[in-house]
């Protein structure tokens, strides 16, 4: 994948992080929820976004089956719900860090380190 893939993706994950967060700041700020499930729903809200964005725009794999690349992107996100809800309770419980501060910490983590790679080499690859 070019750069340009890169920069598509990067720019996919902002929008999907954004609603993220504004979903998680809306339901601890004002509907008091506790942070960890709040940014559970927008981990949920920004997966959503970023997988169709990404199916069309990003990766072009908008031709392949919706459904297959949907259950293997459902493995990755998985994985990504557990890694930010996991990396987002350590930061804030043990690290002392504010919920918005260990969601942005845990975010860029696993967005660089584990989502990228596994949405180009597997969610919208052929290879699989």
């Amino acid at each position: 994948m070019s750069m340009i893939t890169f920069l598509k993706a990067n720019m996919s994950s902002l929008l999907a992080s954004g609603c993220d967060f504004l979903m998680t700041v809306a339901l601890v700020q004002w509907a008091g929820w506790h942070a960890v499930i709040a940014g559970a729903t927008g981990t949920v809200t920004g997966g959503v976004i970023n997988f169709c964005v990404n199916r069309r725009w990003v990766f072009g794999a908008g031709e392949e089956r919706a459904v297959r690349q949907g259950f293997k992107y459902a493995l990755v996100w998985a994985g990504n719900l557990l890694l930010n809800m996991g990396g987002m309770y350590v930061l804030a419980s043990y690290a002392g860090l504010h919920y918005v501060l260990a969601k942005v910490a845990t975010s860029l983590l696993v967005a660089f380190l584990y989502n990228y790679p596994m949405q180009k080499n597997f969610v919208f690859s052929n290879n699989w």
